[in-house]
């Protein structure tokens, strides 16, 4: 029996009667009493369990970035003269069910179990992304984009079940570090995509590719239900091993959660906050603001990053005065008998390694062996799809190849930012709560991304080093801004409050590849400079935004910029 009574008063007291196996001899074992054939299998599946999940959400995050990678893979192959349009729907429609999502994911997640939910959200993605690859092998857009929507069900849901399932996991026992290991791993995924994607789509075919992240998610599928299987036959174990390493400390939490339960079904009010969204701080909405226009140069950019660097650097268009010495014939290929070079007007060979080959203006080849003639009187590079072999093997076999390199290598440069997120993330939320100045982080993470969207737009520098800040920019922001949310509204109301964020997050992740697009169309389908500059923009009001984070974070005590409780204490 536990006396639920204040010291002031007695009313409304009541007894709890708590269930027999809560006050169990194997639950409230002595110390001494602990059983060592136990202890090793929690560690070895302690450590199985975070493995099988940073692979599924490896899995996850390869096939979420497959269009960014495959970019012009696929606007060669979908040859569509609304392509930009339709391509950032991809993500559009990606986000959009996660403008509600996030305050529905946590419940079931709770009411299911963390395990099931991985798998349940797992499957969702396994059947978005089939919908997409088949979609795409027969060039439908309706099916396309009804993937993406799929996936996106289960792409953002699953973080909440794989975060909640560490938790249950790792509480007391590497947390941190298993959160740490867990989202760097992870989203590595993007990186493995942007190298191999591309790869794969010019060594056999775009479809293929995607196909690729297909079978992954089906491994993220089959490994999902084997962590429900350990978690399902091991939580007794680990809840046998937490009680003997201290079982007050079990028991605490046990008796106060009966409690809580029975109050509620006897119609008392659970201890919980229900705080209305009008009741957060001016410093959450601050920073919900925040989120949003900086995670809008960050996350969105990444989409279409591979058309910047083919537009910018890799792949730029041809001087106009060059033009083929033949113009009406094939540049390069089993058709052409006869060299055909690119020349300038005086006649000499135009060179470099960084432009497009140049492409007949005009075609007319006779078909053979019962294939169509071809006939088109003003060539351009959207008529070209170098996934057949009339272009990439008998008609400009040049263009089709300097594309594939080019491809290839905007995917090592576009993974740049993740991969120094990928290793910084880890070590940096550990620093920042020794260090504070979490408001300062926000704003120099902000101003960092001025540099590196302005220096992309307006000069011809190489791109790696504007990356390279974008990457440092992403790693420092992630690091202070989740953290600081805990500290600017109440413990119970966190859940909610991320809820909320998240929602917002999404609601510019949404809309932000429409503006995209339409940037790009009304620019005569051109990205530089008028697409960066609108993500130099964003980046100019997640600054202000950030000075506004400083300001008030002052007026309210310096809860942001200040030194973690926590870390005071590991100092001493």
């Amino acid at each position: 029996m536990v006396n639920n009574c204040s010291k002031e008063g007695s009313e409304g007291c009541e007894e709890h009667q708590l269930p027999d196996e809560i006050l169990s001899e194997d639950v409230l074992r002595p110390t001494g009493a602990e059983d060592p054939v136990q202890r090793e299998p929690s560690m070895y599946f302690r450590w199985l369990v975070l493995f099988a999940t940073c692979l599924v959400m490896t899995c996850v995050y390869y096939s979420l970035d497959i269009p960014a990678a495959l970019h012009q893979n696929l606007k060669n192959y979908m040859n569509d003269s609304a392509f930009e349009l339709r391509f950032n729907l991809l993500y559009t429609l990606y986000s959009f069910p996660n403008v509600i999502l996030p305050f529905f994911g946590g419940y079931f997640t709770d009411k299911m179990g963390a395990s099931y939910c991985l798998m349940i959200f797992a499957a969702f993605c396994f059947l978005g992304q089939l919908i997409f690859a088949a979609g795409t092998a027969y060039r439908n857009w309706t099916f396309m984009l009804l993937g993406r929507a799929v996936y996106g069900i289960g792409g953002e849901s699953i973080c909440v079940a794989y975060s909640t399932l560490l938790t249950e996991w790792f509480a007391g026992k590497e947390l941190a570090f298993s959160f740490g290991i867990a989202l760097a791993i992870s989203r590595l995924g993007s990186v493995f995509n942007n190298l191999a994607s591309p790869v794969i789509a010019n060594s056999f075919s775009t479809p293929w590719a995607l196909w690729a992240g297909v079978a992954l998610n089906f491994m993220a599928v089959v490994v999902a239900a084997g962590i429900k299987n350990v978690d399902a036959q091991h939580s007794s174990i680990s809840l046998a091993m937490d009680a003997s390493d201290n079982p007050s400390d079990l028991a605490q939490p046990l008796l106060l959660q009966q409690i809580e339960h029975e109050g509620t079904n006897r119609g008392g009010q659970r201890p919980v906050s229900r705080m209305g969204f009008r009741q957060f701080s001016p410093m959450f909405w601050l920073l919900s603001a925040s989120c949003l226009t900086v995670y809008a140069c960050i996350l969105p950019w990444n989409n279409v990053a591979s058309g910047i660097l083919l537009e910018r650097d890799l792949f730029q268009a041809p001087p106009a005065e060059c033009h083929l010495t033949f113009p009406d014939q094939c540049s390069a290929g089993n058709l052409l008998n006869f060299s055909n070079p690119a020349i300038d007007a005086n006649g000499n060979t135009c060179s470099g390694s960084n432009f497009a080959p140049v492409l007949p203006s005009s075609l007319n080849v006779s078909g053979m062996d019962g294939k169509p003639d071809i006939l088109i009187d003003h060539l351009s590079a959207a008529d070209v799809d170098c996934d057949k072999p009339f272009w990439s093997e008998d008609c400009v076999k040049d263009y089709c190849q300097a594309l594939g390199k080019a491809s290839e290598s905007a995917g090592r440069v576009m993974s740049i930012p993740y991969s120094i997120s990928a290793c910084l993330s880890p070590f940096l939320g550990g620093v920042v709560d020794r260090i504070g100045h979490r408001a300062t982080i926000t704003f120099v993470a902000s101003f960092l991304l001025i540099g590196v969207h302005s220096t992309m737009a307006f000069t011809t520098f190489r791109p790696a080093i504007p990356l390279i800040g974008q990457g440092l920019a992403y790693a420092l922001y992630s690091s202070v801004l989740w953290p600081s949310i805990t500290l600017t509204v109440p413990q119970r109301s966190t859940g909610v409050a991320f809820g909320v964020i998240t929602s917002i997050q999404n609601i510019g992740l949404t809309l932000v590849p429409m503006a995209i697009a339409s940037i790009y169309t009304s620019s005569g389908h051109c990205y530089i400079p008028y697409v960066e500059l609108f993500f130099t923009c964003c980046a100019v009001s997640g600054a202000m935004l950030g000075i506004g984070v400083n300001f008030l974070d002052q007026l309210t005590g310096n809860k942001l910029n200040g030194i973690s409780v926590q870390s005071r204490a590991a100092d001493r």
